[in-house]
């Protein structure tokens, strides 16, 4: 299935149905009068985060949704019938901005949250609506209310726990497969990773936590450069960032100004999460070029920094442990 986090679509709630006007002609009824019923109301457009979701996928070839009229009302006093809701389901973590793509409408952060956004018309009055002591026999009725219609757009960020950040071919793809059960593409040429990836690494069976992998940034994504910064978005919702640097690239200081330099940029929040920078690659460098290098990196950094390889499997259960007790934290204090 491709991978698709942004869409626009069309969206139309449904008018209120027509009031009538009707007159009673029964035969043991003297006078008769009134009895035009009420329209019905329109159908409602609604938004529910469904788990089993990750892709905005069908929203490419779906793109305009219309909730139907309500019904019409009819003499001896019926209502027509209230109109159907059109129901979209979107992945968990979509968010739904207006057309201007600044101003949020609606975040579906949570599995089965539910969101009316636009709703239906209400329905016309009949004629009986309008029968009083002084109009015995009104013959007014009213047009049921127009629904709303929008265009939107749709943005997913994926909902995980914590996030892979780095250059192109930092290893970031080899560490999730090593960890998870994913699969991504795996190659030695930058860019590998085209879209975000999600993996679940399960330390014991009471602890397991969402790893995000994104395409690698490099200098000037902010401004487009590369693939450009839209898959940051996939972190903003995590609780820690594990920030993994090539060591056998060479300059590893510059490397991890360089993205720290593009969060900045981008904003969001993310220069300003937890951050565990970790230094990848270490079966490819000497002991003596790691030792380097890390001193180095923590000097720059100003925290503790972690000497593993993904492909190798060395130094990953303590940063593995790391994380969980990161996330651990940050669910605590969300949960006080």
């Amino acid at each position: 299935m491709k991978f698709l986090d942004q869409a626009k679509i069309y969206l139309r709630s449904g008018d209120g149905g027509d009031g009538v006007v009707a007159l009673r002609r029964e035969k043991f009824i003297e006078f008769g009068g009134p009895d035009g019923g009420n329209g019905g109301k329109g159908g409602d457009i609604v938004f529910v985060a469904e788990p089993n979701l990750n892709t905005l996928i069908d929203f490419r070839y779906t793109q305009h949704f219309r909730a139907p009229k309500g019904g019409n009302g009819a003499g001896s006093d019926r209502t027509g019938a209230g109109a159907s809701d059109v129901v979209i389901t979107v992945p968990v973590g979509t968010q739904v901005f207006g057309d201007d793509q600044e101003t949020m409408l609606a975040d579906l952060d949570t599995a089965g949250k539910r969101i009316t956004l636009l709703r239906g018309g209400d329905g016309g009055f009949g004629n009986a609506h309008y029968k009083t002591s002084t109009n015995r026999a009104p013959r007014k009725a009213t047009k049921g209310w127009p629904g709303e219609e929008l265009w939107v757009w749709l943005r997913l960020k994926l909902i995980a726990d914590a996030g892979l950040v780095g250059l192109p071919n930092a290893g970031k793809s080899t560490f999730l497969s090593v960890v998870s059960a994913a699969r991504p593409k795996i190659a030695d040429y930058p860019f590998t990773t085209l879209h975000p990836q999600l993996g679940v690494i399960r330390l014991s069976t009471a602890e397991e936590f969402v790893l995000a992998d994104i395409p690698g940034l490099i200098e000037g994504a902010h401004e487009g450069a590369g693939l450009g910064d839209r898959f940051l978005g996939h972190v903003e919702r995590c609780a820690v960032l594990l920030h993994l640097v090539d060591g056998a690239a060479g300059d590893v200081v510059k490397a991890w100004r360089t993205i720290r330099a593009e969060m900045e940029a981008y904003g969001g929040g993310l220069a300003d999460k937890p951050e565990i920078i970790g230094l990848n690659k270490s079966d490819a460098m000497t002991p003596r070029e790691a030792s380097a290098r890390l001193a180095a990196l923590r000097k720059a950094s100003g925290r503790p920094v972690f000497l593993l390889s993904g492909a190798t499997g060395a130094g990953v259960p303590e940063v593995l442990r790391t994380l969980q007790n990161t996330i651990h934290t940050a669910r605590q204090d969300r949960a006080a």
